[in-house]
C-alpha cells in the first residue's frame, strides 16, 4: 500500500509542477532559480566546512 500512496503522491506533484510551468512560467522560472541558489549556496557551506576541517578545524 505504500508504494501506491508514493506513487500517488509523485503523480500529484507532477501534474502540480506541469500545472505552475503551463499557467505562469514566469513564476515556474522564478522558483527553478530560488532552487539553483539554495543549492549553490548549500554547496558553499559544504565547502567552506570542508577547507575549515582541511585547515586543522581552526577559528
Amino acid at each position: 500500500m505504500a508504494v501506491n500512496s508514493k506513487k500517488i503522491a509523485i503523480y500529484i506533484l507532477v501534474v502540480f509542477v506541469l500545472y505552475v510551468i503551463i499557467t505562469d512560467p514566469a513564476k515556474a522560472a522564478d522558483y527553478v532559480q530560488i532552487g539553483f541558489e539554495g543549492i549553490s549556496s548549500a554547496a558553499q557551506a559544504v565547502g567552506d566546512f570542508m577547507s575549515w576541517i582541511a585547515d586543522g578545524a581552526q577559528n
